[in-house]
């Protein structure tokens, strides 16, 4: 079994794949836009072209992880709530280099500091909206 996130951008899923590309060294795997659907359009997914560049599916890898995006179909209500992305790093400057770069144009929520558990751990909101924890094991 495996248990892999999928996150809806609606409609800024593009900028987000350009942004964990930049900041995360994020390797894109996959990306499929509407335009390209093979399949006949239906009442959940229409072929329509205000749309067809627009992100249908993605596979992004970080790290040893997939994390896979769309813009989906909200309608302008993504909301990114009741869960974090962890990322583990090997050391407290890359934990301050990854924070950094994802607290750009977000909200920081705790600064990295060393804790009982992490030589270093902070936490963060992107300007996504997507919540982030990122930690250094202690050595």
């Amino acid at each position: 079994m495996l248990a892999q996130p999928y996150l809806n951008f609606d409609g800024r899923c593009q900028e987000a794949i350009d942004f964990y590309q930049t900041t995360l060294g994020a390797e894109v795997t996959m990306l499929m836009r509407f335009k390209d659907n093979p399949e006949p359009p239906t009442a959940d997914c229409p072929h329509d072209p205000a749309a067809a560049e627009k992100v249908m599916h993605s596979a992004l890898r970080i790290g040893e992880t997939m994390v896979m995006a769309t813009d989906g179909y909200n309608k302008g209500e993504t909301k990114f709530s009741g869960f974090s992305l962890s990322l583990t790093v090997n050391s407290d400057a890359e934990v301050k280099r990854c924070f950094d770069a994802l607290a750009d144009g977000g909200q920081v929520q705790m600064p990295p500091a060393k804790t009982f558990f992490a030589s270093s751990f902070g936490m963060v909101t992107d300007r996504f909206g997507v919540s982030w924890m990122i930690l250094a094991l202690p050595q």
